[in-house]
């Protein structure tokens, strides 16, 4: 019984299973891409919501905190104004006091050579008094204003009557009763005047 033993044969049969294996790994790259990208695209989506929620959050709290702004601000002006016009009625009737003196002084006859040195000390006292006491209102915030030639203005002056006038321009206060009192720039008490209208 004889043998093939050609040199030229030997590994022959071998060679389609080399093929085979070089072929596997080619086929399993595409799967392992497309199970990478599928969780980047998720990781995407949910940081474009936490942005979106952060942002939402930030605008929030920033109309909060301009909230408390102007609620703080609105009851520091509150407090300041309870302040400084608690007084006002008291204040208003203080003036009163002011007010009277000025009518006192009025009622003197005026300074003359000679005159009784009981009257001149009187009129001295009462001026001092009256210096004095408008000082103390003007301290605390409380001013008086003499109208008397200013225009009329209706937010501080109270008009008693109207005469007519051509020494006086129309609209003019042509003469004050009284002083306007005011309290921190307030009106506190309206000057009682006369006004001038152009003549008939």
């Amino acid at each position: 019984m004889t043998h093939d033993t050609d040199p030229n044969r030997v590994g022959t049969p071998a060679e389609p299973a080399e093929t085979d294996q070089i072929s596997q790994p080619q086929e399993a790259v595409a799967p392992e891409a497309e199970t990478h990208a599928e969780p980047s695209s998720a990781a995407e989506g949910r940081l474009q919501e936490l942005e979106q929620e952060a942002a939402e959050f930030k605008e929030k709290w920033l109309r909060a905190e301009a909230d408390n702004q102007n609620l703080r601000t609105r009851a520091k002006r509150d407090v300041e104004d309870a302040r400084q016009y608690a007084v006002q009625k008291f204040a208003r009737d203080v003036v009163e006091a002011a007010e009277n003196l000025r009518r006192a002084l009025a009622s003197l006859p005026a300074h003359q050579e000679g005159e009784d040195s009981v009257l001149t000390k009187m009129r001295e006292g009462i001026e001092s008094t009256e210096r004095s006491f408008i000082s103390i209102l003007e301290r605390h915030g409380i001013k008086c204003e003499d109208a008397q030639g200013k225009t009329f203005d209706a937010n501080l002056h109270q008009a008693m009557a109207e005469q007519p006038s051509a020494e006086h321009a129309p609209g003019t206060v042509m003469q004050a009763w009284t002083p306007t009192w005011t309290l921190h720039g307030r009106l506190l008490k309206p000057a009682m005047v006369v006004v001038a209208k152009a003549p008939e």
